[in-house]
């Protein structure tokens, strides 16, 4: 019997429009074997997790330079829980100050990738840590 390929769903939520990392990060993603939804820009943190529920994602990888990310990550994580999908992980990376990665990861975000992460990191974390759900 195949396993099933991990699925990710790489989303640019809010309104910020620089989706260049978050294109790079799907296209590494895709190239080490994994199915990879790219949600296009400016996603509502409820656009995301409809799409993560209907693809029957493992993960959602969030990419966050605006600002936002105190609200954006919280938001999705409690939108998981209401939908009995916590068992969606969620990582993400951008701009984010170092402050406030063990905060978001309090509220429940496994990881965060800051500028300068390898994409090769980023694929070994992954396997290393997101579960194949089905």
């Amino acid at each position: 019997m195949v396993e099933r390929k991990l699925r990710i769903l790489v989303a640019k939520p809010g309104l910020d429009g620089h989706d260049r990392g978050a294109k790079i990060i799907a296209r590494a993603l895709r190239d080490a074997g994994m199915e990879v939804i790219y949600t296009g820009l400016h996603q509502t943190p409820e656009m995301i997790v409809n799409a993560a529920i209907q693809e029957d994602v493992d993960a959602i990888g969030m990419s966050i330079m605006s600002g936002a990310h105190m609200t954006l990550f919280p938001a999705v994580i409690d939108l998981l829980k209401g939908s009995k999908a916590e068992d969606i992980r969620v990582f993400g990376g951008g701009i984010i100050p170092d402050d406030d990665i063990p905060k978001l990861k309090g509220l429940g975000v496994t990881e965060i990738f800051t500028p300068g992460s390898s994409t090769q990191d980023i694929v070994k974390w992954i396997r290393t840590n997101i579960p194949n759900r089905a």
